[in-house]
């Protein structure tokens, strides 16, 4: 059961770095000086738009992979013969 969840955590580490390194995830943080007291707040903003954009993109490059399969194979990857 460990071990699940260290797998599960680790896939979640790992979507948020590459969310961060394809621009899906943006960090703004403001600081004020205010009386002496330095009050800092951060804001964390999902690009919807370019992750949608990014999901079809990963589409068309499956769909393409999966036409060269069929090609290089003639065409017989639907098929199994019963022998």
């Amino acid at each position: 059961m460990k071990t699940l969840f260290g797998a599960i955590g680790l896939l979640l580490v790992g979507i948020v770095c590459l969310g961060f390194y394809q621009g899906w995830f943006h960090i703004t943080i403001h600081s004020t000086d205010q009386s002496h007291q330095i009050k800092s707040s951060a804001t964390v903003t999902v690009d919807k738009d370019k992750i949608r954009a990014d999901e079809e993109k990963v589409k068309e490059k499956v769909g393409e992979f999966g036409q060269k399969a069929k090609e290089k194979t003639g065409n017989k990857t639907g098929m199994v013969t019963e022998q």
